[in-house]
């Protein structure tokens, strides 16, 4: 079993958990609306990767670390489209929860999201339980403050903020979890899986940043132009697309260079390479000359 089967597994049984004939039908539909089919899934792919490299002798464990992870990135994204912050109607090429169930709805499914994450992170650790500890630690200061998903979207409530503080708690801090959770997920020491999980994650938000310029609705799969109108912090406002850009490739370097030598050392390598051309192809350097003219 590869790891997308692996994570549309562990993320099944999650939303599953919640499953009741007598529960609100149109919660439930709103969770698994918010969940499935899903994007990227890169960082869980990323935590899975993280264990297998530290010798994944919890596969059960690594995959509920996983699937907390996306969880806790769903539950963002379900209140990140809310209208008191994006106001985005859609979201991977389909409606928005909000916009498919309702405001009320969807801040529940987002609620909802959060506490199946860490029911799922403890179902898992029932062979290896003194694991547990601080994997809830790790993920949990992820998602809260004072340097997680909760300040990076409070950042955007600030007068003013620094750029990569702004980053690296909105998009960063999940992606360091996802490594450092797959190194504990194995029993392994997750400090020097923080670097590359930080790098990539800045990456990825510079890329978004970028997207949000060059790409068009249909591509991205969600509203473009959202920095300009909501007044948001950007690197491409910031520093203008090619500076962002180069931006960019110097962080996805740092996130290759900063994978420890081990084993899956390789595969690794690999995965963020076929990401960062995935985020920001080089054919678009040509579109870029052309919205900067």
């Amino acid at each position: 079993m590869n790891a997308h089967q692996r994570i549309q597994r562990a993320l099944e049984a999650a939303i599953a958990r919640g499953d009741a004939p007598d529960a609100p039908p149109r919660l439930g539909q709103a969770i698994r609306h918010s969940v499935f089919p899903g994007g990227a899934r890169i960082r869980p792919q990323l935590c899975i990767a993280v264990s297998m490299a530290c010798g994944g002798d919890d596969p059960g464990l690594a995959d509920a670390a996983a699937a907390s992870i996306e969880l806790l990135h769903c539950a963002s994204l379900v209140h990140d489209d809310l209208p008191c912050f994006d106001d985005a109607a859609t979201r991977r090429g389909v409606p928005s929860v909000h916009a498919a169930f309702g405001e009320r709805l969807a801040v529940l499914a987002g609620d909802a999201l959060i506490v199946a994450a860490f029911e799922t992170l403890a179902a898992g650790a029932i062979r290896s339980p003194a694991r547990l500890g601080q994997l809830v630690a790790t993920i949990a200061a992820a998602v809260g403050r004072p340097y997680g998903i909760s300040a990076g979207q409070a950042w955007e409530c600030e007068p003013r903020c620094v750029l990569s503080d702004y980053h690296r708690a909105k998009t960063g801090a999940l992606f360091a979890a996802a490594t450092m959770a797959g190194a504990q997920s194995a029993g392994a020491d997750a400090r020097p899986w923080r670097a590359l999980g930080e790098s990539l994650g800045e990456a990825y938000q510079a890329a978004d940043d970028i997207r949000d310029v060059v790409c068009d609705p249909e591509t991205l799969g969600k509203p473009v132009g959202q920095d300009v109108a909501l007044d948001r912090p950007s690197i491409a406002r910031e520093y203008g697309l090619h500076e962002a850009v180069r931006r960019f490739d110097r962080m996805v370097a740092d996130a290759s260079a900063a994978i420890p030598e081990c084993a899956g050392a390789p595969y690794l390598r690999a995965l963020v390479k076929s990401e960062a051309t995935r985020l920001v192809p080089a054919s678009w350097c040509t579109d870029m000359d052309r919205i900067a003219a």
